[in-house]
């Protein structure tokens, strides 16, 4: 009798986590259609942005990010690329965009040669770029994005009307391959569920976040908790959470919207790439401190694993009460996914790798946790970071 209870708590306890999850990560009522003058002759009436990109190790990506942003069809705007110490392509290919785009008058390229102490690498190419621009707001986009050329005008019309101080947009996830289709649900499941949309824009809740593919900052607000140069922003790996939070904890406000239809990526091309990726954020991201990232640790097995095989384990055993206990649990694990997966464009039989994105995400937190814990720190684009 005790065994039949364990086995039907674990069960329900397992589809009432999915059903939180659903509720902390579905999507805010859809932002009403803006509707935009067409571009002016003159710049007099649209604030100056100045568009800040990080670059470091980015040839296959840079051409189509920059080439989409010298595209917008904002009046009033220019781009700087930090080149941190690219040692591939990188610089040779802005060259070319800087000699041949027809509006290369709007880029500048900075080279940072060395990394000062203290600092991560993508918070001082982003205070390098910052340093130099001169806009109303400053907009941070990562190397890896592409831009329709009206995502500039719609995200500083959203912010002016709002009267945000940070406008984040979400992005569409390109992921062509096996292993981006596998995990992208899953990251989306814990970033979402630590996170949440609605509690992100309510600036009465201390939740703050930002997609750093996309954040649009007003530059006084930028400017009035000291920056990246900030000691609290200096040397973070979570350049995206920590701005939004320094300012929403100043008294800003903070937006995050959907903004698949204007903005896309391709984060990662690999299963390493992924490995280091996430991994990297997946310790220092945790929200709870260490008791809520051990409770991780133990609860992604159990919620995305174990119920596949408590169902398939009853099956082969003829054990009723574990085959319909796994079941009800798998049902839930599945229909969340197969929801996040509808959300990411990720192709129905993606369904049935929640077990196998559960396990690799249970080795990315336990590396991220051991590296982090053991002082051997966290690698990224060949920088080591203590966190």
């Amino acid at each position: 009798m005790a065994v039949k209870l364990a086995l039907w708590g674990y069960a329900v306890g397992v589809a009432g986590f999915y059903g939180i999850a659903y509720l902390r990560s579905r999507p805010a009522p859809a932002s009403p259609a803006v509707s935009l003058p067409p571009p002016a002759d003159t710049s007099a009436m649209w604030p100056k942005v100045s568009i800040i990109v990080p670059a470091r190790d980015e040839e296959r990506n840079i051409r189509t990010c920059v080439e989409s942003l010298l595209a917008q069809d904002y009046p009033n705007f220019d781009v700087t690329v930090v080149d941190d110490g690219s040692s591939d392509g990188t610089a040779q290919i802005l060259r070319e965009i800087q000699r041949k785009n027809p509006q290369g008058r709007f880029l500048r390229v900075s080279h940072v040669d060395h990394l000062p102490a203290g600092w991560a690498g993508k918070p001082h190419a982003m205070h390098t770029g910052a340093a130099q621009a001169d806009g109303a707001w400053l907009l941070f986009t990562d190397a890896d994005t592409r831009h329709a050329p009206g995502a500039l005008r719609f995200a500083v019309e959203r912010a002016s009307a709002g009267d945000v101080d940070l406008l984040s947009l979400g992005a569409t996830q390109d992921l062509p391959d096996f292993w981006g289709r596998v995990l992208m649900p899953m990251a989306y499941l814990g970033i979402s569920m630590q996170y949440p949309e609605a509690q992100v824009n309510n600036p009465r809740s201390p939740i703050a976040i930002a997609n750093g593919q996309y954040m649009l900052v007003r530059a006084s607000a930028y400017r009035a908790i000291g920056g990246y140069a900030s000691a609290r922003l200096r040397g973070t790996v979570l350049d995206d959470r920590d701005l939004a939070r320094e300012i929403k904890h100043a008294g800003g406000r903070i937006q995050l919207i959907d903004g698949r239809k204007l903005l896309r990526t391709r984060m990662y091309h690999t299963l390493a790439e992924h490995w280091d990726g996430w991994g990297k954020n997946a310790y220092a991201g945790s929200r709870g401190g260490l008791p809520f990232y051990v409770l991780m640790l133990v609860g992604l097995p159990l919620c995305t694993i174990v119920p596949f095989f408590l169902g398939l384990g009853g099956l082969l055993t003829r054990r009723k009460d574990a085959a319909l206990a796994g079941g009800l649990a798998a049902s839930a694990a599945l229909a969340y996914r197969a929801w996040l997966d509808r959300k990411l464009a990720v192709p129905p039989r993606y369904v049935w790798t929640q077990p196998l994105a559960g396990a690799i995400f249970t080795g990315i937190l336990a590396r991220s946790f051991w590296r982090s814990r053991t002082g051997r720190g966290v690698t990224w684009r060949g920088r080591t970071y203590h966190v």
